[in-house]
Formats: structure tokens, sequence, C-alpha cells
């Protein structure tokens, strides 16, 4: 008797349980496809929009069979296609696209070793298909955060056993060392209800270097005489005409009046006469890689702006066959090049410099000046660039930069902060706008209600910096230190003329 009760009681609930499941039966097609939706997520491969269309469909027959029973035998029928369908198609899609590691795809990268910053290179993407099904989708490449491409994404429709091959352009918005590392696939399955993403390592190594448009400029305007139109003045030489040192072979850019005809007769090669003037001297560059250089405008943080002047000075200093060093430092050296001379040390200037960033610690002066008394013995024009924004850190570079005279010639590059010379000038631009909106014949506003009190007293603390900015510029001339002051977009053509002008006035 007790065994018949168990038995109806049993039975009761598993008709209790399956009345439960057939209210809502689209939860039996969920719980059987859930062991693959799984393993689909294990290996990266997705549903795509179709199969959530069909499962919305199954959910519409389920709400019909809840009103009207009729509906269970299309319900049963179009769940079991769905899971038929998907798990075949899963299917294809993971053994087509290679297994697990996706070796059926393989994917190659041209690009240039070298690049200039903010300059497109052009990039070309090869995607093989060795397996046996059609592969349909789209590809881009894996770039670094300050990398950006054209196009963003590449379409993808290639038989088995062809290629595709995608050219397009990419554009490096910051200096270094970067790696590419792999390439992102997106394949869709035979029937499109699934996506795959494949990520396939493609190693190359591009190195960004400062634009070098600049240098190339700067020679087409000094072979036509023109480079006045990029702020470069022409220095008279003293003793250019008189002192003569020795004969070499003649280059493009030499004045054909120094031409010396009988040696040019006698060798057979044109020969010029080189003057005492263009004797070769020696450049130091020291440029600072603390905070004091991490302010940006436009992009740029002022170490760009100040190797990119580094970089032309250098260039027409060693077209003047002048030898060049280089120091990059912070809290520690960070990178040597010994003077020398040229046209290979451009290239070493470049690996020294390209990779260089500003970092947020306290720039060592003691470091950097020992380790170039240590290592330059030699009287040079010694440049350092950096800038100064409290007192501190400004009587260290007037100290360290004073004690070279004698030794070196010091140079001084204070680059200028734009944002605080606009907040000295604001009053003034306030007062020139509130006198144009006044209307012809009334009295012009009084200049304290013009203003609002923060951009007054913004102003008066700019000013007082700048002021004090000042006194420093005038106790390194006073001490007898070379000084350019510039804004830092606007830097190089005042650092060139000051070369020039050290080398016409033969300070060295």
């Amino acid at each position: 008797m007790f065994f018949i009760l168990a038995q109806s009681a049993l039975a009761g609930n598993v008709e209790k349980e399956f009345q439960w499941l057939s209210q809502l039966p689209w939860l039996l097609l969920l719980l059987i496809s859930f062991p693959m939706v799984l393993a689909a997520f294990k290996t990266r491969t997705f549903p795509t929009r179709l199969w959530v269309s069909l499962l919305g469909v199954s959910i519409v027959i389920s709400i019909l069979f809840v009103l009207s029973p009729a509906w269970l035998v299309v319900l049963v029928i179009f769940d079991g296609l769905i899971f038929l369908v998907t798990a075949i198609d899963f299917v294809l899609l993971w053994i087509g696209s290679g297994g697990r590691a996706g070796t059926g795809v393989e994917v190659n990268r041209e690009i240039g070793r070298t690049g200039s910053l903010r300059v497109p290179i052009d990039s070309t993407l090869t995607v093989r298909n060795r397996t046996n099904m059609r592969l349909i989708g789209e590809f881009c490449d894996d770039l670094p955060e300050q990398f950006t491409a054209v196009p963003a994404m590449h379409d993808l429709d290639i038989g088995p056993g062809m290629e595709a091959i995608a050219r397009g352009q990419m554009t490096a918005h910051r200096r270094g060392a970067f790696e590419l590392t792999s390439c992102y696939l997106r394949i869709q399955s035979p029937l499109r209800l699934w996506q795959r993403q494949l990520t396939l390592p493609v190693h190359n190594r591009v190195n960004i270097y400062p634009d070098m448009k600049q240098l190339s400029d700067y020679a087409m305007l000094a072979r036509t005489n023109r480079l006045s139109l990029i702020g470069v003045r022409r220095t008279r030489r003293i003793g250019q005409d008189s002192d003569f040192e020795r004969l070499r072979d003649y280059s493009r850019d030499d004045n054909y009046r120094h031409i010396d005809w009988r040696s040019t007769a006698r060798r057979n090669k044109l020969t010029v006469r080189q003057f005492q003037s263009d004797q070769s001297q020696r450049l130091i560059f020291m440029l600072d890689c603390g905070r004091m250089m991490t302010n940006q405008r436009d992009g740029y943080s002022l170490l760009d702006h100040a190797l990119n002047a580094s970089l032309m000075m250098a260039y027409v200093a060693l077209q003047q066959g002048d030898s060049v060093g280089m120091i990059c430092f912070s809290d520690k050296i960070h990178a040597y090049i010994p003077p020398r001379g040229g046209g290979s040390q451009m290239n070493r200037l470049l690996q020294a410099g390209f990779d260089q960033f500003p970092r947020m610690v306290e720039s060592r002066y003691d470091q950097a000046f020992l380790h170039l008394s240590s290592h330059c013995e030699r009287r040079s024009l010694v440049t350092l660039i950096t800038n100064v924004v409290d007192e501190v850190n400004s009587s260290v570079v007037v100290d360290y930069l004073s004690n070279l005279s004698g030794t070196h010639l010091p140079l001084g590059v204070l680059l200028r902060d734009r944002e605080m010379f606009d907040a000295a000038d604001a009053p003034q631009n306030a007062a020139l706008a509130a006198a144009a909106a006044t209307p012809a014949g009334e009295a012009a506003p009084h200049y304290a209600r013009s203003i609002d009190d923060f951009t007054m007293y913004r102003a008066a603390a700019a000013a007082d910096i700048l002021l004090w900015r000042d006194q420093v510029l005038a106790g390194l001339r006073h001490r007898g230190v070379l000084v350019v002051d510039a804004f830092p977009d606007e830097l190089t053509a005042p650092l060139v003329n000051q070369y020039l002008e050290v080398k016409a006035k033969h300070l060295l």
C-alpha cells in the first residue's frame, strides 16, 4: 500500500514538472544549447544577429503555445531544427577555420622598419586560406594605442587555397619603438549563425622618428638661397675670404668663386679652397628629459619640440663640417653620443633621441654636467635645452651653465609657456574686445568692470612669473651665457640663427 502511494505521488510530481516545462518550452532549448554556447565562448565564437533572431522566433512561438496548446508540435519541430542547424554550423566553422589554433589561416604583414611622426606608413596585409572552407568576414591590424589606420577594417572573402591582399596606411602619433604583434580576423560560419574571432601572431618592429621633412626643406632652401623663408638669417663670416685652411673636393652647395682652377686642372677634378672659418668645431646638446619637459601643446611635448630643433641644428652643423654630440638625461643619463662629424653621425643622433620621452622625475643636472666634464674636455658649444618654473631648478640651471664659461661656450635654451604668455595678455585682449563692442558715441565701460576678477588675478600671477623669468634670463646673460628664449613650436629658427652667429663671430 505504501509503495502504491509513493508511486502515485512521484507520478504527480513528474506531471507537475512536465506541465511547468511545457508552459515555458523555450527554456528547454536554452538548457540543451548551454554546452554549445559555453564551448563557443571558450573558442571565441559568438552568435550572430541571425541566431538571436531565430531564438526570438522560438520565444514568440512559445508564447503562442501558452495561449493555445496546438502550437506544441510547431514549437518542438522549430526548436529541434534550431539546435540541429546551429550545432552543424558551429562544427563546420570550427573545423573549417583550423581548429583551436586557427592553423588553416596564415597572415603576413609587410611594413617598413622606420617611419616618421604623423607621416602615413604604407602597410600590406596578406591573408592565405589553407582550409577547405570559403572564408567570409573582415580583418584588421593590431595597432598600438598611438596609431591610427586607414582603412580601419578590411573585408575578407577568399576561397580555399586563395589569398587576399589588403593595402592601407597607418599613422603614428608618438615617437618611439613599437611592436606589432598580431592580426585580428572575424570569420563567419557557412550559414552565418556564428562568427569566430582569430588572433594570429604577426611580429614586426617599427621605429618612429621625428619628422625629418624640415631637414630636406632646409637643404632645398639652402641650395636656392631662400633660407629666409624659414626664419634663418644670413650671417657674414669674419675672415671668410682671407684665412685659407686647405683644399678639398667640390660639393654641390659650395660657392663657385672658391674653386681653385689650378688644382682642378692638375687633379682633373673640381677642387675648392676651404677657409679657417669652416674649421671643425664641437657642439654638444644636453636634452632635459625630466618633469620640466612634460607640458604638451597640440599633441607635442616640450621634449618633442626640443628634439626637433636640436636635430635641425645638428644637421646644419654637420653640413658646416662640425662635430655634434648629445646627452639625454633626467634622474640619470639615458643616452650619450660622443661628438663626431660626418653623415653617419646624424643617424646616431636619431637613434639616441627617437625613443626618449619626458619622465615625471626631478632632473639631476649635477650628474649630467659631471658626465659632460669627464667625457668632453675640448672646448665646445654646450646647448642645454630645458625649462624653468621655480627658483629651485632655475638656480641650479644658472649655476651649472655659469660654471661652464671659460671651459666651454654655454648656450641656455629656455622654452616659453604659451599659456603663461596668453594669460598675461588676457586683460589687454579683454579690454580691446570691450572697446570694440562699445557702440560709437557711447562711453567705454570701465576697465575693471569689463574684465572678470578671476581673469585679472590670473593675469597678474602670470605677469609676476614672467617678470621673474626675465630676471633669470638677465642673470644668465650677465654671467656670459648665451640665451635663446622662444616658444617651443618656434624654436628651430632662433636656435639655428644663434649657431650661425657663433660661427660667424668665432666665439668658439
